[in-house]
C-alpha cells in the first residue's frame, strides 16, 4: 500500500506512476477529497471532545442543580454529535482504504517505461541454445510416450488444466523441489514449511487482495484462501510485528503448491503443463532494512540464476517495464529458460523488490539499534524456481534421439539411481 502522505504531498508522482503502468489515475482526486474530509471531521471531533472534557469538569464543581442539569443535557447532545461524527469518520476511512489498497506500487526510477511485455528489456543471455541431430519433441509428446505425464486422467479426476505425474515424472518433480530448497539453504536462506491456506488479512497484507480476488481459490465457510504463492504466507510470518534491526536481513525459502484461477485465452499457453490452476513452486523471500534492499535484490537475482546454471539451462534475464510490472513491485527481473521442444523462452522466476508496499499493508516494522522510532522495512520475493516450467525445460533440453530423458547430474541424488528416464 502506498503512503497516504505521498499521495497527499506528491499526487503528481502517483499520477505519473499510474500513467506509466497504463492505468487510470482518476481515483487520486477522490482519495485527496476523502483525505481532506477525514482530517476535517477528525478536527471537529477533537474540538467537541475537548469541549466535553472541559464542561464535564465544570459540571462537577457547579452547585446550582438546574444549571448543572442544563449543562448535562447539552453535553448529551455533544456526545450524540461526536458519535455521529465518529461513524462518519469510520465510513470515510473505509472508502479511503478501499481506494488506496487498489493502487499499485510506484515503479523504481530504474524500471523502463513501456506499455506492455513487448517493451521489457533483455539484459543478457547466458549460454547457447541447445542443438540436436534430431527433431526435439515437446513435453506434451515426451511425457505421455514415457508414461510420466498423464493428461487424460488429470482431466478425468478434476478437469481441464490438470494432469497426473507418474513414476519417474513424479520423482523428478520432487527432486527439483528438494534440490532447490537445499541450494537456497546453502545460499543463506532458512527453510520454512508453511500453511497452504491463509487468512484474509494475510492475503491482503501480501497485496493479493482486493486486486486479485477473482484469481484466488477460497473456502467461504472458513474464510480461508488457498495460497497463490508462498510469498503470501511468508509475508504473513511477521505481520503486525516489530523486528530487531540486529536480526535483519531475514532470508527465507519455502515450498508450497500454488492455486490460481488462470484465465487463459483460447490457443495461448493451453497445451501441456505450462499453465494450470495448480502448480508447485519454491520461493525466496527477504525482510530487509531499506538501505540494504537494492543490494539484496541483486543477491536474490544471482541466487535464481545460480539455480538455472546448476541445471544446465540456457537462460536470459529481463527487466520488466512499467506496463508489465507486478502490482506490488517497484522493480522486477524475470528469468526465462529456453525449452527446446516448445521452441520458446519460459519464465521460471520473477525477482522483485516490493520496498515498503507489503510492510505497510501488513504492519511489519523494525526497531533501529539506536532505539529510535520503529520503521517500515522492505520485502523482496522471487521464485527459485517455479514448476512446472522448470520441469518442462529439464525434459525438453535433456531428451535423446530414442525419446529418453537424461537426468541432470545435480538432481540424481534424489532420483534413487535413475539417471535416464526411458
Amino acid at each position: 500500500m502506498l503512503d497516504l502522505n505521498l499521495i497527499r504531498e506528491k499526487p503528481d508522482v502517483v499520477r505519473m506512476a499510474l500513467k506509466n503502468r497504463q492505468m487510470d489515475s482518476s481515483s487520486i482526486e477522490e482519495i485527496l477529497g476523502l483525505d481532506e474530509k477525514r482530517r476535517a471531521l477528525l478536527t471537529e471531533v477533537e474540538q467537541l471532545k475537548a469541549e466535553r472534557n472541559t464542561v464535564s469538569k465544570e459540571i462537577g464543581k457547579m452547585k446550582d442543580a438546574a444549571e448543572r442539569e442544563k449543562k448535562i443535557v447539552a453535553m448529551r447532545e455533544v456526545g450524540d454529535k461526536i458519535a455521529a461524527l465518529d461513524k462518519e469518520v469510520t465510513e470515510v476511512e473505509g472508502k479511503l482504504t478501499s481506494l488506496t489498497s487498489a493502487l499499485p506500487n510506484v515503479p523504481d526510477e530504474r524500471t523502463p517505461i513501456g506499455a506492455s511485455e513487448e517493451e521489457n528489456v533483455v539484459l543478457r543471455t547466458v549460454g547457447q541454445l541447445p542443438e540436436f541431430d534430431f527433431e526435439p519433441k515437446a513435453h506434451w509428446d515426451l511425457g505421455p510416450a514415457l508414461g510420466v505425464i498423464d493428461f487424460e486422467r488429470g482431466t478425468k479426476i478434476t478437469g481441464s488444466r490438470f494432469y497426473v505425474l507418474s513414476g519417474a515424472g513424479a520423482r523428478l518433480q520432487r527432486a527439483l523441489i528438494a534440490f532447490m530448497l537445499d541450494l537456497h539453504i546453502r545460499q543463506g536462506y532458512t527453510e520454512k514449511y508453511l500453511p497452504f491456506m491463509v487468512k484474509t488479512e494475510t492475503v491482503f497484507g501480501a497485496g493479493q487482495l482486493p486486486k486479485f480476488a477473482d484469481n484466488l481459490y477460497k473456502d467461504h465457510e472458513e474464510e480461508l484462501y488457498f495460497v497463490p504463492t508462498a510469498e503470501v504466507p511468508l509475508t504473513g510470518m511477521h505481520m503486525d510485528e516489530i523486528l530487531d534491526e540486529a536480526h535483519l536481513p531475514l532470508l527465507y525459502t519455502g515450498y508450497t503448491p500454488c492455486f490460481r484461477r488462470e484465465k487463459m485465452s483460447a490457443g495461448r499457453d493451453v497445451r501441456g503443463i505450462k499453465r494450470g490452476h495448480q502448480f508447485d513452486k519454491v520461493e525466496m523471500y527477504m525482510y530487509a532494512k531499506p538501505e540494504e534492499s537494492d543490494a539484496l535484490l541483486e543477491k536474490m537475482r544471482e541466487d535464481a540464476e545460480a539455480t538455472c546454471a546448476a541445471l544446465g539451462f540456457t537462460y536470459r534475464v529481463k527487466q520488466l517495464c512499467t506496463g508489465d510490472l507486478g502490482f506490488g513491485s517497484a522493480i522486477t527481473y524475470d528469468i526465462e529458460v529456453w525449452a527446446a521442444g516448445c521452441n520458446e523462452w519460459l519464465e521460471v522466476s520473477s525477482v522483485s523488490n516490493v520496498r515498503d508496499f507489503q510492510a505497510r499493508r501488513a504492519n511489519i516494522k523494525y526497531r533501529p539499534a539506536d532505539g529510535g522510532k520503529a520503521r517500515l522495512l522492505h520485502t523482496l520475493n522471487g521464485s527459485g524456481l517455479g514448476l512446472p516450467r522448470t520441469m518442462i525445460a529439464v525434459m525438453e533440453n535433456n531428451q535423446q534421439a530414442d525419446g529418453s530423458i537424461r537426468i541432470p547430474e545435480v538432481l540424481r541424488p534424489w532420483m534413487g539411481g535413475v539417471d535416464v528416464i526411458k
